[in-house]
């Protein structure tokens, strides 16, 4: 289900990678990794920060 593989917010997403927010946001912001926007509110999905950090380590 979608909702399950949301994130909302950079520290939920740092908190799932094990990184910090700061990193997020510059990651978000160089385009490395996949985001949803909705005003100010950052999303991520489960499922793609996994496939982008796979890719990175591979």
């Amino acid at each position: 289900m979608l909702s399950d593989d949301l994130l909302g917010g950079a520290k939920a997403a740092a908190a799932y990678i094990g990184q910090n927010d700061r990193a997020i946001y510059h990651m978000v912001q160089q385009g490395l990794l996949p985001v949803i926007r909705k005003g100010r509110k950052l999303y991520f999905r489960k499922s793609e920060l996994e496939a982008a950090f796979r890719s990175v380590a591979a």
